[in-house]
């Protein structure tokens, strides 16, 4: 149960910085399989946010999961990022294009994700 509070903390605490920049934002309920965490639009920049708060060296996303975004992308003509938090390091948003398709999910290691991520202020600067 912890787990869930703390990616809920990880998102409010994004939608937030989000928030202060003045983008509208809007975090989506018990999300988790049919699109997007968060959100956030500002004067023609539209992003779609899956937040993931995890300290592994691998950041996997369930295949279901990980399809449905994609599908939303295609859907929406939104970027979706993943945001991956890592504590003392800060947010990394990758695209769905840099996830590798496993077996039984899609995964990055943190030190490719580190090379193709944009960080908080690509977004809320673009």
């Amino acid at each position: 149960m912890w787990r869930y509070g703390k990616g809920s903390r990880a998102e409010r605490e994004l939608l937030n910085k989000f928030k202060q920049h003045g983008f509208i934002v809007v975090r989506a309920a018990g999300s988790g399989f049919e699109g997007p965490d968060i959100i956030a639009i500002k004067g023609g920049k539209e992003y779609a946010i899956e937040c993931k708060a995890q300290e592994a060296g691998t950041l996997s996303i369930g295949k279901e999961q990980f399809e449905n975004l994609v599908k939303w992308q295609e859907n929406s003509l939104m970027q979706v990022y993943v945001a991956w938090k890592k504590s003392h390091l800060g947010w990394f948003f990758i695209p769905l294009s840099a996830f590798e398709k496993k077996k039984v999910n899609y995964g990055i290691k943190f030190e490719k994700a580190v090379a193709v991520a944009y960080k908080l202020e690509d977004l809320l600067f673009a």
